[in-house]
């Protein structure tokens, strides 16, 4: 792995963990077979490097769904049963 190159696709997404995903998920279809979207610099160039080159120049972007996460969070509050009594669940 490049780590210029690794730098520069920080720079345009700087949370990590969005950018690990980002970058697995890319070099995983590239491995099956998906077209890059910018031109390999050699034909052995590693499949990392390519996803990562495709982030740094602004080819491929990650976009957050707030409204999936607000609803996710909401439906984690909706259901938590810290605070229920298992035992008066099942008493009659």
């Amino acid at each position: 792995m490049n780590n210029e190159l690794l730098k520069k696709a920080h720079e345009k997404i700087p949370s990590v963990p969005v950018l690990v995903n980002l970058i697995s998920k890319r070099e995983r279809e590239l491995i099956n077979g998906a077209k890059p979207l910018v031109k390999p610099q050699s034909l052995d160039e590693d499949k990392c490097d390519i996803a990562l080159r495709e982030v740094a120049e602004g080819k491929l972007i990650a976009e957050i769904d707030f409204d999936a996460i607000a609803k996710a969070e909401d439906a984690k509050t909706k259901w938590n049963l810290k605070h229920v009594n298992v035992n008066s669940l099942y008493s009659d």
